[in-house]
């Protein structure tokens, strides 16, 4: 039979996880989800504007081309993802804010039904008898412990805690889309040939593919080389079937 003891370690250990964005939930808050939006920002950013280089430089066209189009890209698909992020953390928030505003209806309403939810959801964890009606006690004495753990064990949603902010999380999104897509596009400008300058933006892509890759143990706890290179291979992988796509249309379209 287990304890309160257990049962205060799990909740504990459940709010640590969600503080330190380790929740497998989709809701994210705090800087766990800033620094994923940041990352996988950056990582679609390098990606597509290279991709979008490479596309440019197999079909053997101007400097001046690439800068048009990867700017063109860079902004549009930034703008595009950032949208994309405010539209879905805003529509969690929003789910979660009415399953919230239902649960403290029937907590108020309903409370003898309620009530049984929580003694089933700990029964079915293992307690019983004295130490689960304690349990349940001392949940239904705290109307915002209540509702907490109800849509925690019954819609497995963490409870918002207000500082979820859509907008940051879209502006921190576009603006890490495009610093690192920015990336590619910087040997463009020492005025070479699209050609000469083509090795200049691989080399460059290549290195901060492999850092933003790297960055992404923060969230995965994966080792930094690994992920780096996995990124690396990814986007190398991307850019070469652009820069085929380019170099065959450049073949067949004249």
């Amino acid at each position: 039979m287990k304890s309160l003891n257990e049962l205060e370690k799990r909740i504990i250990a459940v709010r640590r996880m969600h503080h330190e964005g380790k929740t497998e939930d989709f809701h994210h808050t705090g800087l766990g989800g800033y620094l994923r939006d940041f990352v996988y920002g950056a990582n679609d950013g390098i990606i597509t504007t290279f991709a979008v280089v490479a596309g440019v430089a197999g079909a053997d066209l101007s400097a001046r081309i690439v800068l048009i189009l990867g700017f063109a890209n860079l902004l549009a698909d930034g703008f595009s993802m950032a949208m994309s992020n405010y539209l879905s953390e805003k529509s969690n928030c929003d789910f979660v804010a009415i399953e919230r505003q239902r649960e403290e209806w029937e907590v108020e309403k309903l409370p003898e039904e309620e009530k049984q939810e929580i003694r089933k959801i700990y029964a079915q964890k293992g307690f019983e008898g004295e130490v689960l009606e304690k349990i349940v006690t001392t949940i239904t004495a705290n109307k915002n412990l209540w509702v907490d753990e109800m849509m925690i064990g019954e819609h497995k949603l963490i409870p918002e805690n207000g500082d979820n902010h859509p907008w940051k999380n879209a502006a921190i999104t576009f603006v890490s889309f495009v610093v690192a897509g920015f990336v590619p596009l910087v040997p463009y400008f020492a005025g070479w040939g699209a050609r000469e300058t083509f090795p200049y933006a691989i080399v460059a892509t290549a290195l901060i593919l492999f850092i933003v890759g790297g960055l992404r143990t923060l969230i995965t706890g994966r080792r930094w080389f690994v992920a780096g290179m996995e990124m690396l291979i990814v986007g190398m992988l991307a850019a070469g079937v652009a820069y085929g796509v380019g170099a065959f249309l450049s073949v067949i379209v004249k």
